[in-house]
């Protein structure tokens, strides 16, 4: 249940126009729906400003198509990662309205009453390679209500391309940089800009690479001040965090605004 949702409903209650048993109804999956094999938290987004996200891999498709069906009817966003097609063939029949991102491997769709963020979250990436984790933060900050802009193909391999957008990069509020092999973009951005910038190190890489270890390693000792880090191949993780920081300034604006 979205935070206006919640509003709406008890603003209905108190001009008349809803009877407390009807509330009482509509807040009856608070803080959980029970289906058995999963229990959905309806209570998440009022808690953290974004609804429970479902983990694709490991599920069923039938299984992800009967929780995506019951966070859509609660009127929440509905969003779904490591998801395959045949897992997002079964949400459509239950969410006509699903969209699906084959390199993201996404499934997700606008809930009723989703939020809108105010700011820009730039994602970047090292290499072509690097993209499906690049994608998976810019749809996932999408789906979050934030203004994406893609800047991919940028590595310190040809440091020329990356200084061609300075001028993008520094128009957004956060960035996200995703690198595999050493992982040295993230540094290289974080010294370019006074912006939040969160690094994503990804698998790509060969054998000394460790799967993404030798990038993390690399982002985690960086001499850029204010970088943050994020899991090997965690797109997801860094466009929610993006999204913590451009809600977190929204709510710091409006507090001021009422301080007037």
């Amino acid at each position: 249940m979205q935070t206006e949702t919640l509003r709406a409903l008890l603003e209905r209650v108190r001009d008349g126009e809803t009877t407390t048993g009807a509330a009482l109804e509509a807040l009856r999956d608070l803080p959980f729906e029970d289906l058995g094999f999963a229990k959905i938290d309806h209570h998440r987004a009022l808690r953290q400003g974004f609804p429970e996200v479902i983990w694709g891999e490991g599920k069923t498709p039938e299984q992800i198509a009967h929780i995506a069906a019951r966070i859509v009817a609660n009127g929440s966003t509905l969003l779904a990662t490591r998801a395959t097609r045949e897992a997002f063939q079964a949400v459509q029949k239950e969410v006509p309205e699903a969209q699906y991102h084959d390199v993201a491997r996404v499934i997700w769709a606008r809930g009723e009453n989703a939020p809108r963020l105010h700011g820009t979250v730039g994602v970047l990436c090292a290499g072509t390679t690097d993209i499906p984790v690049a994608e998976e933060a810019a749809i996932c900050g999408e789906a979050m209500g934030a203004n994406v802009t893609r800047i991919f193909d940028v590595g310190v391999a040809g440091l020329h391309r990356l200084l061609e957008f300075r001028g993008e990069m520094q128009k957004c509020d956060v960035l996200i940089v995703a690198a595999g092999m050493e992982g040295a973009l993230p540094s290289v951005v974080g010294g370019l800009v006074d912006v939040p910038v969160i690094a994503v190190p990804t698998s790509v890489g060969y054998g000394a690479a460790f799967g993404g270890l030798a990038a993390l390693l690399g982002m985690l000792n960086s001499c850029a001040k204010g970088l943050a880090v994020v899991n090997i191949d965690n797109g997801f993780g860094a466009a929610a965090f993006a999204a913590t920081i451009l809600r977190t300034q929204r709510k710091n604006w409006d507090e001021r605004d009422k301080d007037k």
